[in-house]
């Protein structure tokens, strides 16, 4: 859905419920109509980051920002309990990937193509430090963002707890867990994929009921995000084929 520039259509977007991922806010703007946009965001969770107004001259170079803009997801978000009730009407154990501060666009595509594929639930991202629906994400997914439940979250650690009172197992990817072959993966999970840079957060790695590994031989000790995440996903999807 791209960007919205200006104070009036900013707005109206809150105003009407369109799915804001983030708003750019210029320095020092707070007097007139910003300080009741400001006053909406708030009431609605919206994230804003304040910003150079050079940096948003950059951002928008032949645009009337007006000192304001906002980004729209590709896509809206759903509750995560959405995610739930979908696996119930499919009659399935839940298979949810949980992304802990996932940040290129294009690893979120491609964890959208391969959550789609194998016909999980959903995915739950976190609202700060994470690439939300943006259009690159939604290109890199070639058309997976229009049929993969996505849920934004405040606070990843209280989901996951939520998620265990309602029967699922939360399954950490890190390189200190047990081989993923070894594990029994077929019945109601979450697979918790980590950043690009650090990994698993150390407060999310300790909320995971255990870890799985990829195994590896070559010399490189690590993998893409989403490359991991798809490995993972059809180890799940073969153990669930061949129950």
């Amino acid at each position: 859905m791209g960007d919205i520039f200006g104070r009036n259509p900013v707005m109206e977007a809150i105003k009407s419920g369109t799915t804001i991922n983030k708003i750019y806010l210029a320095k020092g703007e707070q007097k007139g109509s910003i300080g009741e946009i400001i006053h909406l965001a708030k009431e609605k969770n919206i994230q804003i980051q304040q910003v150079e107004r050079a940096k948003l001259d950059k951002m928008f170079p032949k645009e009337n920002h007006q000192g304001i803009a906002a980004s729209l997801a590709a896509t809206d978000y759903v509750p995560w309990q959405d995610i739930l009730a979908l696996a119930e009407t499919k009659n399935e154990p839940p298979l949810i990937v949980i992304l802990d501060e996932l940040e290129d666009p294009h690893n979120l595509g491609a964890i959208l193509r391969s959550v789609d594929a194998v016909g999980a639930h959903g995915v739950i991202i976190p609202k700060r430090r994470a690439v939300p629906l943006t259009d690159g994400v939604a290109k890199s997914s070639a058309g997976a963002v229009e049929h993969v439940l996505v849920s934004r979250v405040s606070n990843l650690a209280q989901v996951i707890e939520a998620l265990k009172k309602k029967g699922l197992w939360i399954v950490g990817a890190n390189m200190e867990g047990a081989e993923m072959y070894q594990e029994d993966l077929k019945g109601p999970l979450a697979i918790v994929i980590g950043s690009e840079g650090k990994g698993l957060g150390h407060l999310i790695s300790e909320k995971c009921d255990f870890l799985v590994s990829i195994p590896m031989q070559g010399k490189i000790n690590s993998l893409n995000a989403s490359v991991a995440c798809s490995l993972l996903l059809y180890e799940v999807y073969r153990q669930r084929q061949a129950k």
